[in-house]
């Protein structure tokens, strides 16, 4: 079943808007800051550029591409363009892939996303005044014992991203992120200009941006791509599917290379907005999950305002996490309306309904599922795990080389027209012979350390 033309983008900066918004989410502004504080950080920033720039780019302008082409959702449209290039359909299971990841990632990400929500409603009732570094890590120990309130605030999360699913891609999609993500920039650069006259900027800079290579192994790398997947969006349907409501006017190459730099800039800017706070009052840039949510509510109980800024950082977040939910869940969503003959609106509460249901097991698993592991890790880290460093991996893998050696060249080509024939050569080159061994090593490297 083909993509409706109704159902295709009104405009390249209504695209744009929608494919940065689901790149842009809590991968940026929640996850970076803390993985970068956890693997060394700028010697991870410059892996991470590399694994973004050179492998994630090329990728991401094959899922675009693959996307349009194909009209449909990620696995159909894998499917058509194996056919029209005389190959089996069976590599629809790659776009397959696709959905478990974004299944998988939804179910626990539902859960974070609540976490923001229900510090957004906390800073804009009572603020953070008083909070010290013990008082806001207790506060952080308390929501993760409360099993009530993490359901309460994931189904908010969970309702405000179904009700734009179910308006549709122009009416919900659309009318979301053309106003949500310019105030996301906008938000973020006046929190990182405010912090440049605050104190820690300096040394967050150096922390940021000054390499230690010791501290690199194999399963940095790893972590590298995996992060790197997971904040452009690359490898979970949702490009795939933002693909195939693509008019067939606006280039993908420009596109994916704004997509790619705003990310950046988003992730980059995220640590110029935590970091600062967390060495001006001494804390862990290394503390985890719960790094902006028990280092920034100390920042804001001493900062000149800091009752206005918290609620205008967790709105920031807020927005960046129901955007990248959107991109997750409208990939999925697509697939069961097309599978099953679904209309939308039936598809939208199917989706949303299971994922809430099953985000319960995430939930459960911060406190009384806490001590059930599978190989050391609890239900959260294995599905971050799983997803994030075997699924998206494999396949970004697995998608270069459909688009590389399955894809026929007139076809990429005639998908790709707006971009020059340098240009074009390069990127076929990448996707052909650089791409797959590169994610092969990281891939085997990082599992086998």
């Amino acid at each position: 079943m083909a993509i409706a033309a109704a159902d295709h983008w009104s405009s390249r900066f209504a695209f744009l808007m929608a494919a940065v918004g689901f790149a842009v989410g809590l991968g940026n502004i929640w996850r970076f800051p803390y993985i970068t504080g956890e693997n060394g950080g700028a010697a991870f920033v410059i892996i991470y550029l590399v694994c973004a720039f050179g492998i994630g780019v090329p990728i991401l302008i094959a899922e675009l591409m693959v996307g349009r082409r194909g009209q449909s959702s990620p696995p159909e449209s894998l499917a058509v363009v194996a056919v029209e290039s005389r190959r089996s359909r069976q590599w629809q299971w790659v776009g397959g892939m696709g959905l478990l990841a974004a299944y998988s990632i939804e179910i626990v990400y539902a859960a974070i996303v609540g976490w923001v929500l229900w510090y957004l409603f906390k800073a804009i009732t009572t603020g953070f005044a008083d909070v010290d570094a013990l008082n806001a890590s207790s506060q952080f120990a308390a929501v993760l014992d409360d099993t009530a309130g993490m359901l309460f605030w994931t189904l908010v999360g969970l309702l405000i991203t179904g009700l734009i699913i179910y308006a549709g891609v122009k009416e919900g999609i659309e009318r979301a992120v053309v106003v949500m993500m310019p105030l996301m920039f906008l938000l973020l650069v006046g929190l990182a200009t405010y912090n440049y006259f605050v104190g820690g900027f300096s040394e967050a800079v150096t922390w940021l941006f000054t390499p230690d290579f010791t501290k690199i192994g194999p399963e940095v790398f790893l972590v590298a791509i995996g992060q790197a997947f997971f904040s452009i969006g690359v490898a979970m349907g949702g490009m795939l599917i933002y693909g195939s409501y693509l008019p067939k006017s606006i280039s993908i190459g420009q596109s994916v290379l704004i997509i790619v730099v705003a990310d950046t800039a988003v992730a980059l800017l995220a640590g110029l907005v935590i970091f600062p706070a967390v060495f001006h009052h001494g804390l862990d840039p290394a503390a985890g999950a719960g790094l902006i949510f028990q280092t920034l509510p100390v920042a804001f109980a001493q900062m000149p305002g800091g009752h206005l800024f918290s609620v205008l950082f967790f709105t920031m977040l807020a927005v960046a996490g129901i955007t990248s939910m959107v991109g997750l869940v409208e990939c999925v969503n697509a697939w069961i309306e097309e599978r099953f003959g679904m209309p939308r609106h039936h598809s939208a509460v199917l989706v949303i309904g299971s994922v809430a249901v099953l985000s319960i097991i995430s939930i459960l698993s911060y406190n009384v599922l806490g001590e059930i592991s599978f190989g050391g890790r609890n239900f959260n880290d294995t599905m971050d795990y799983f997803s994030n460093q075997i699924l998206l991996p494999l396949g970004g893998l697995f998608i270069a080389v459909f688009a590389g050696w399955v894809m026929t060249r007139d076809a990429s080509r005639d998908e790709l027209s707006g971009m020059g024939n340098g240009s074009y050569v390069l990127w076929r080159f990448m996707i052909r012979f650089v791409v797959p061994p590169a994610l092969i090593i990281i891939f085997a490297s990082g599992i086998g350390g």
